[in-house]
């Protein structure tokens, strides 16, 4: 098939990225948006030897599991990827994602994984659980301010104030914003030319504490007529913190290197099971609290702490996994590679009055060998989307914990990592999937690794 041929085609499957996958004449065509299910009649936009990839036009006769999306901008904007597959649909999806890359990428036994993984665990409620967003600002044809989402591979803004992900406080601050830029003719940032102020708005809410932050990061060190912007935001419910970042620099990083308090705290808090965190603009915390408690424990439960385990925390964060983990070890140490989280994480551990739970600035694989005993009975890895460092990897097996739980939001660099340390002494015991992320393609899983006995080598 070449570019701009049409086709009507079936969908039999779903690619990693939640794409509907069918085959015209033996030719494989990835559409987005379509579901498993549908027949539908697509046009392509790219086109290889193998395969190409293909727009959805119409669904000539819909899937039975495709729903009516809550939000209408689902299929333009880039924050939700499958919307548009009912949500029992969407946990198979993503169980199944971590099960085929496993076996593929991983190189392990389809009955063994069938023996050890136990159900994705999903939400009751899953929309509305975000605690975080961030929001690009822009300026549509006629000159005034928007916000949104991007849609999906560009910059270009799809106006929304009322994501369904997010919370319904969030609209009332943006509609806020994008007043007080109108009337006061503050100018959104503007990417090709580098002018303009505003550039993205970050909020954050306390699930349990019902406390607000609002930073805005922007193209100078200072907001016109703030004053009367801190006036508006101040009368909603829970605002606690008004920040700026301010970032110059012609980037995609969003927020800059520093944060000014404009009014109330640098900061607010919130829990995770009995655990208070304190979470500033640059800290890293999990957007989905609701689940965050579930994967926590569940890392807890594999964990199987009896008391007096020394366990390390490596890519600690703001030590939400450590302060979890001490509760029943004897000593945590936490490692991140961020000052500023590993500030927190010390405070976090303050405000909590947690005393077995210490933090360390640096690289995991750096950080360890300075440790004369690195000895270890659990090791606890929650990397990004990259994976583990290489070395990192092998000092795990040089320090032969009796237990590792791996932590992971990428079941494509989880599996190649698996691989390594199971052939360096360990065996698969536990793994389930948690879904972190609704309505998106994104899933974390929690495993369990057991060192093998001598007599099992």
């Amino acid at each position: 098939m070449q570019k701009n041929d049409t086709a009507v085609v079936e969908i039999t499957d779903i690619g990693v990225n939640g794409e509907g996958i069918g085959k015209v004449d033996g030719y494989t065509l990835f559409v987005k948006d379509a579901v498993i299910g549908d027949l539908a009649e697509v046009k392509v936009v790219k086109a290889k030897k193998n395969y190409g990839y293909a727009r959805l036009v119409q669904v000539i006769r819909p899937s039975e599991d495709r729903v009516q999306p809550r939000c209408p901008y689902a299929r333009k904007c880039g924050g939700c990827q499958i919307q548009e597959m009912s949500y029992e649909k969407q946990l198979a999806f993503k169980e199944q994602k971590v099960r085929g890359n496993l076996e593929r990428l991983g190189g392990f036994d389809r009955e063994l994984l069938n023996q050890i993984m136990d159900p994705v665990i999903g939400m009751k409620e899953p929309f509305g659980y975000r605690n975080k967003a961030q929001f690009p600002f822009g300026t549509d044809r006629e000159g005034n301010p928007i916000t949104g989402f991007y849609a999906g591979r560009t910059h270009d803004i799809i106006p929304n104030t009322d994501c369904a992900l997010g919370l319904p406080v969030n609209r009332e601050i943006l509609e806020i914003i994008l007043d007080f830029m109108k009337t006061e003719h503050i100018a959104a940032y503007d990417e090709k030319t580098g002018k303009g102020l505003i550039r993205h708005v970050l909020i954050r809410s306390g699930f349990t504490t019902k406390e607000i932050l609002v930073c805005f990061v922007i193209n100078g060190d200072r907001i016109p007529h703030v004053d009367r912007l801190i006036r508006r935001l101040t009368e909603i419910d829970g605002m606690t913190s008004i920040t700026i970042s301010p970032n110059t620099k012609q980037t995609n990083v969003i927020m800059g290197e520093r944060c000014e308090v404009l009014w109330g705290q640098g900061y607010i808090t919130d829990y995770i099971g009995k655990i208070r965190y304190q979470i500033s603009p640059l800290s890293f915390y999990q957007v989905n609290p609701v689940q965050t408690e579930k994967l926590y424990e569940l890392a807890l439960e594999y964990a199987d702490l009896k008391g007096g385990e020394t366990v390390w925390d490596l890519y600690c964060g703001i030590g939400t996994i450590s302060l979890f983990l001490a509760q029943k070890a004897g000593q945590v140490y936490g490692v991140e590679i961020v000052p500023q989280a590993i500030e927190d994480a010390r405070k976090n551990a303050e405000i909590n009055g947690i005393k077995n739970a210490r933090f360390y600035v640096g690289k995991a694989e750096e950080v360890l060998p300075r440790f004369p005993e690195k000895r270890a009975d659990v090791i606890v890895v929650d990397p990004p989307r990259k994976g583990c460092d290489r070395t990192l990897l092998e000092t795990i097996l040089e320090m032969q914990p009796e237990k590792v739980v791996y932590v992971s939001c990428d079941p494509a660099t989880l599996a190649r990592d698996l691989k390594v340390l199971c052939g360096g002494g360990y065996e698969l015991k536990k793994v389930r999937a948690v879904d972190m992320f609704p309505m998106t393609v994104h899933v974390e899983t929690v495993v369990l690794l057991s060192h093998k006995s001598p007599d099992s080598v």
